[in-house]
C-alpha cells in the first residue's frame, strides 16, 4: 500500500512593488497636463491674440506706419461711420453672401441630394464621386491661377466669352465684364459661384453617407417622388451640416478679399469694393493705418456677432426638435 503524501499548501508568492500590476501609475500630476497645452496656446498667442489686440489699439490712434502710433480716441471710429466707401463696401458684402452663401448652399443641396439618390443609386457610386471631384475642383484651385483664368475669359478686346458671343451673332453683348460699374459686380458674383458651389456639394453628400437608404426605399414605395423625400428625409437628417456649411460660407462671405484683390481691386469705383479689401487699401496704400484697423476691427466684430447668432439659432433648433422647452 502507498504511502499517503500529505497536501500542503504551497505558500503565496509575495510580489515586490514592481511586480504587482503590468499597467502604469495613472496618477498624473494636473500641472503636467498643461506642458501639452503649451505649444498649441502659444501659437495661439502669437498669430491671433497678439496681432488682434495691436489692432484694437491701432484702431484708436493716428499712424502711417513710421513714426509711433498716436492715441486719438474715437476720432477713426466717427470718421468710419461717415464713410461713404465703407458703407458702400458693406453693401457689396450682401452680393458677396449672395454669391457665396444662398446660391451655392441651395444649388449644392440639391445637386448633392440628386447625385446620392438618383445618380448613386442608379449609376453607381463611382460616378457620384466623380462628379462630386469635379465639382469641388475650383476649390484646390489657387487664387491667382483662377483669377487669370478668369481674367482670360472675361478679356474686353479678344477674351473667350467676348468672342463665343460675337462668334454666335450676339456681339451686341459683348462688353468689358471687369471694367464697366455695371457688369463687374454680377461677373465676380459668378466666378464666385463657380469656386464655392463644391464646398457644401462635398459637406452635404459626405453627411448623407450616415443617412439609411432604407429610408429613401421606404418613402419611395409608398409612392413619395424625389421632391417630397428630398424635403422629408434629406432636409430633417442633414440640418447640422446646413447650418455648418451656412455659417463658415458667410465667414468667408464676409472677409472675401483675394477673389476682388486678383480680378478688380475694388473697381471700378467702388462697384466691387468690400471692407477686406478697403482695409488692406487703406493699410498699404493710403498708408493709413490707423483707419485701417478700425475697418478690420469693426469686420471682425460683425463677423463675430453673426457667428454667435447662427450658434444661437443651431442651438435653437436642436431644442425645439428634442422637444425641450
Amino acid at each position: 500500500m502507498a504511502a499517503t503524501v500529505p497536501f500542503v499548501r504551497p505558500a503565496a508568492k509575495t510580489r515586490r512593488p514592481a511586480e504587482q500590476s503590468s499597467f502604469p501609475d495613472r496618477g498624473i500630476r494636473p500641472a503636467s497636463w498643461w506642458l501639452y497645452l503649451v505649444p498649441g496656446l502659444a501659437l495661439l498667442t502669437v498669430i491671433i491674440v497678439v496681432p488682434l489686440v495691436w489692432n484694437v489699439y491701432l484702431s484708436f490712434t493716428s499712424y502711417r506706419g513710421i513714426r509711433p502710433p498716436e492715441f486719438i480716441g474715437l476720432e477713426n471710429w466717427i470718421e468710419l461711420v461717415g464713410d461713404a466707401r465703407f458703407w458702400a463696401s458693406f453693401g457689396n458684402t450682401i452680393a458677396m453672401i449672395v454669391a457665396m452663401v444662398i446660391i451655392p448652399t441651395s444649388v449644392g443641396l440639391l445637386v448633392a441630394a440628386a447625385l446620392f439618390d438618383i445618380i448613386g443609386r442608379r449609376f453607381g457610386g463611382r460616378l457620384a464621386s466623380f462628379l462630386r471631384a469635379t465639382y469641388y475642383l475650383p476649390q484646390i484651385l489657387p487664387v491667382a491661377i483662377a483669377g487669370i483664368v478668369i481674367g482670360w475669359i472675361l478679356r474686353p478686346q479678344n477674351g473667350a466669352l467676348n468672342t463665343i458671343l460675337q462668334s454666335i451673332g450676339l456681339g451686341d453683348l459683348a462688353t468689358n465684364w471687369l471694367g464697366h460699374p455695371d457688369t463687374a459686380l454680377p461677373s465676380v458674383m459668378a466666378v464666385l459661384v463657380w469656386v464655392q458651389i463644391g464646398y457644401p456639394i462635398v459637406i452635404f453628400m459626405a453627411a448623407l453617407q450616415r443617412v439609411d437608404p432604407e429610408l429613401y426605399e421606404a418613402a419611395e414605395l409608398d409612392g413619395a417622388g424625389w421632391f417630397r423625400r428630398f424635403r422629408a428625409i434629406t432636409l430633417g437628417m442633414i440640418r447640422p451640416e446646413i447650418f455648418v456649411v451656412t455659417l463658415t460660407c458667410t465667414i468667408a462671405a464676409l472677409k472675401v478679399f483675394g477673389p476682388i484683390f486678383v480680378l478688380t481691386r475694388g473697381g471700378p469705383g467702388s462697384s466691387t469694393l468690400v471692407p477686406a479689401y478697403y482695409a488692406y487699401s487703406e493699410f498699404f496704400q493710403s498708408q493709413q493705418v490707423g483707419y485701417g484697423a478700425t475697418i478690420a476691427t469693426a469686420l471682425t466684430i460683425v463677423v463675430g456677432i453673426v457667428a454667435i447668432v447662427f450658434i444661437r439659432a443651431q442651438a435653437a433648433v436642436e431644442r425645439a426638435d428634442r422637444g425641450d422647452s
